[in-house]
């Protein structure tokens, strides 16, 4: 090897150690610039009324923007300046009528299964490997209308060497975002996408999507500081939907189930006032469980098929136990936030938009 040729590789390796170390590189744990970005990225999804004073996102650049989709949902897909990592970022509640109606249409399906979308599309969908989780019917939907578009561009931008993914949505977006984490996962463990895909995730302001046994899976598989759910503890949004637990819910050894045989063994005294108490226990929850599913899964679908006529119907699970997934991070308010943001008056959303989370994540983690 001559001079030239050695100087030429040295040159080389000098180049490629500095672009390799100088790259972004998604790391577990939570990032606050990170969060702060994808609220950034949240807030120009909507009009300005609804941006308050969060600030332009300038270290992404949107790269796309996705036509709406199923029940008025649509994402954007941003990329770093680097080009190392890509942020989908997916769209909130919006004042349609379809994107309150998937909000509603709570009911409960397995966790994995298929649905017949339209005549030509089948969404095969797998968001926990447990038979027993369960997640909300409306915000499946809204991942399916979405996933295939995703997973093209996704791919698109893999194949030109971006391999690093922040998936990120704020209220029904952070719902959608994780689901649509839990899906992406599996599509990588079934082998149907790269090994080497890196997802990170970022929940904000995100309702409850699933049952325990989808919070124990989701928490699992992204386990070791992979998926965040941030919330601002006076943002009532985190708490919903409704939630009810039967007996039903729990796992299949427990004392609850198999009350009646051990109750018959009992005196008869005492097996008449247990006999009572169980039905009086279990007969009203079982009653609820009933109404919300009739209400909020068979009324609810024919609305849903307002905006999606060949969507076939669907079989529910008979629960409605939601439960929060994903590493919390909480933003606590404190005095000097509700100076800021009082809690009171007439606007149900003022501690759920972008502003409030934005000014307590700026204060508890960034101004330190």
């Amino acid at each position: 090897m001559n001079f030239r040729h050695f100087y030429l590789l040295a040159v080389g390796f000098v180049l490629s150690f500095v672009f390799t170390s100088s790259a972004q590189v998604l790391k577990a744990g939570f990032d606050a610039d990170e969060y702060a970005g994808t609220l950034r990225r949240c807030a120009q999804q909507v009009g300005t009324t609804y941006r308050g004073k969060t600030p332009k996102e300038e270290a992404y650049q949107r790269v796309y923007r996705s036509p709406e989709m199923g029940m008025h949902n649509k994402y954007d897909l941003w990329l770093s300046a680097d080009k190392q990592i890509m942020a989908l970022n997916l769209r909130g509640t919006t004042s349609d009528m379809g994107s309150w109606i998937e909000n509603f249409y709570s009911a409960m399906i397995p966790a994995a299964g298929s649905i017949k979308m339209t005549d030509s599309f089948t969404f095969q969908y797998k968001f926990a490997a447990d038979p027993k989780a369960m997640v909300h019917t409306g915000w499946t939907l809204g991942v399916g209308s979405l996933a295939p578009d995703i997973e093209a561009h996704i791919m698109a931008l893999y194949s030109k060497g971006t391999k690093q993914l922040i998936v990120e949505g704020h209220s029904q977006g952070g719902a959608l975002a994780q689901l649509l984490t839990a899906y992406l996962r599996y599509r990588i463990a079934d082998g149907k996408m790269p090994k080497d895909l890196v997802i990170k995730s970022y929940c904000s302001a995100a309702p409850k999507t699933g049952n325990l046994y989808f919070a124990y899976d989701f928490d699992y598989i992204t386990r070791g500081g992979w998926a965040f759910t941030v919330v601002n503890a006076a943002d009532w949004v985190p708490e919903s939907p409704l939630s009810l637990q039967t007996i039903r819910d729990f796992n299949t050894v427990n004392p609850f189930t198999n009350a009646r045989p051990v109750i018959k063994k009992q005196k008869f005294l005492l097996r008449l006032y247990l006999s009572h108490a169980y039905r009086q226990l279990t007969r009203n929850s079982n009653k609820a469980q009933r109404k919300y599913e009739k209400y909020l899964g068979r009324v609810m679908y024919t609305q849903v098929r307002k905006f999606m006529p060949q969507l076939q119907k669907l079989k529910y699970t008979g629960s409605a136990n939601f439960m929060r997934a994903g590493t919390p991070v909480v933003l606590q308010p404190d005095a000097a936030y509700y100076q800021k943001f009082p809690d009171s008056g007439d606007n149900i959303f003022r501690h759920h938009l972008f502003e409030p989370y934005y000014y307590l994540v700026d204060k508890i983690y960034r101004q330190q």
